[in-house]
């Protein structure tokens, strides 16, 4: 089985994956909808959900699998475009999925995963780990947060309505090629720990969280590759060169001082690098 694998930038937290003949998306969301929220003190939670089919279209064609996250807008919006453009099975929790129901996926290409599973598909695996998402302030309090269980929910409308419902991060793996997604400023250190991937996809540092990256690095025995993610401004268009409002650029420093001997791969929007071989 051939380990090279190719990995493609769609901006904020979404990442193709190709190899073996399959492809893998992780947080496919490409509309870039504006609410302010970078834009200081313009944030508009009641900001009305819409998805930029024309982007859609333009930036993702086929895909096996879809992972999520979580259920935050700028992860989990564009979803149901994606699944019902590509039939691919979507992995996330009892909340996330629920949430997709709302917005219409069918629930035969729904996977509920929580932490812990292990699933085979047509050339590659899915590895699945709880995680937390990161946090602000002085109270650690997180943006929309909250669940979903039971009954699938009404049917979303503003981003607001688009809680965390629990954050998961994913080992995905062709041949001898391994990629750790951990698109989120915190991580579970005691599940991460003897985890070795050949890439590891991380966000920049959080004051919420010390020695973050140091502590990634090291549970994930400093893997020969890093790749910094969801760092750009994710509300500006994606053909435009990606700017660094979140911290790509600290990362790289710290990356640099623990790990000098893992490569950092900063890829700009829609640019591809490929792995193994």
């Amino acid at each position: 089985m051939t380990s090279e694998v190719t990995v493609r930038w769609l901006g904020t937290n979404a990442w193709e994956i190709t190899g073996a003949g399959a492809t893998v998306l992780v947080d496919p969301y490409v509309s870039r909808t504006y609410t302010g929220a970078t834009d200081p003190g313009r944030f508009d939670p009641d900001t009305p959900i819409t998805v930029d089919q024309d982007a859609v279209d333009a930036h993702i064609g086929t895909a096996d699998s879809i992972l999520v996250t979580h259920a935050h807008f700028d992860h989990i919006a564009d979803v149901p475009a994606v699944a019902a453009k590509t039939g691919a099975t979507v992995l996330g929790t009892e909340t996330h999925l629920n949430l997709l129901r709302a917005m219409g996926t069918p629930d035969e290409q729904l996977a509920q995963v929580s932490g812990g599973e292990v699933y085979r598909f047509e050339g590659y695996t899915v590895e699945v780990f709880r995680s937390s998402h990161g946090v602000t302030g002085r109270h650690k309090t997180l943006l929309f947060p909250g669940t979903r269980p039971g009954p699938v929910p009404a049917r979303p409308t503003a981003i607001k309505h688009l809680v965390e419902g629990g954050s998961l991060a994913y080992l995905v793996t062709f041949g001898e090629t391994s990629l750790f997604f951990n698109g989120l400023p915190s991580f579970h250190e005691h599940e991460v720990a003897g985890v070795r991937p050949t890439v590891l996809f991380m966000q920049g540092p959080n004051p919420n969280y010390p020695d973050y990256v140091e502590r990634m690095l090291a549970a994930t025995g400093f893997p020969p590759y890093i790749v910094p993610t969801h760092w750009d401004d994710y509300e500006a268009p994606l053909d435009e060169p990606a700017v660094d409002l979140f911290g790509a650029a600290a990362l790289g420093e710290l990356v640099a001082a623990a790990s000098p001997e893992s490569a950092w791969v900063l890829l700009d929007h829609l640019e591809s690098h490929t792995f193994g071989g």
